[in-house]
């Protein structure tokens, strides 16, 4: 059975699409899902799906490293940051080497870095002029959206698209690619 872990900071909606995916597929559990954000809603997700989440801080991530112990103990053969928002420090990067993957609402290295994320990667995309947009799937390193690509899917922008149209097409993009991703990362792993 391969286990995975997810790591969402907002609504969840790439958790649970991500949970009904594996749902009925007996060789993958997700062991749980972890989030920074106490107000987040993937939180109230996570209740109705049965899915554990665990709530914590900053001093529990980065200082006394209590959430890399609890991921030791859980021992995943897949760490899914989805919808993400705080760089993972370098000591669960060497811990879980290849094994912590990130997807972002663009195409990298385009509109990456820190503070690029959600809305804010869209209107950027349309203030650019941007022919294409789409998701970029990728391993996490130490720094923001730089690690090494796994998968790219694209998707046509209009003149005439708004941010708000760019997000739909993004999230279109992001519910049907990145559960298939994961799975074949599980599949050759």
């Amino acid at each position: 059975m391969k286990k995975i872990v997810l790591f969402a900071s907002g609504s969840g909606s790439n958790v649970e699409n991500i949970a009904k995916y594996f749902k009925n597929d007996g060789s993958v559990e997700i062991k749980g899902v972890f989030c920074n954000n106490p107000n987040a809603y993937v939180i109230e997700r996570c209740t109705t799906l049965g899915i554990p989440c665990r709530v914590f801080g900053r001093n529990e991530f980065r200082d006394n490293q209590v959430i890399l112990e609890e991921l030791q103990q859980i021992n995943p053969d897949l760490i899914v940051l989805a919808g993400f928002l705080w760089l993972i420090p370098s000591a669960y990067i060497r811990q879980f080497s290849d094994k912590i993957i990130n997807i972002h609402p663009a195409l990298l290295p385009k509109f990456g870095g820190k503070g690029m994320y959600g809305d804010r990667v869209h209107q950027a995309v349309v203030e650019n002029k941007e022919k294409e947009s789409g998701i970029t799937i990728h391993y996490v390193n130490e720094n923001y959206d730089e690690g090494l690509v796994i998968r790219q899917v694209r998707c046509e922008v209009l003149p005439t698209d708004t941010a708000a149209d760019v997000a739909t097409k993004v999230h279109e993009l992001e519910y049907q690619h990145f559960p298939e991703t994961i799975a074949h990362i599980l599949k050759a792993d």
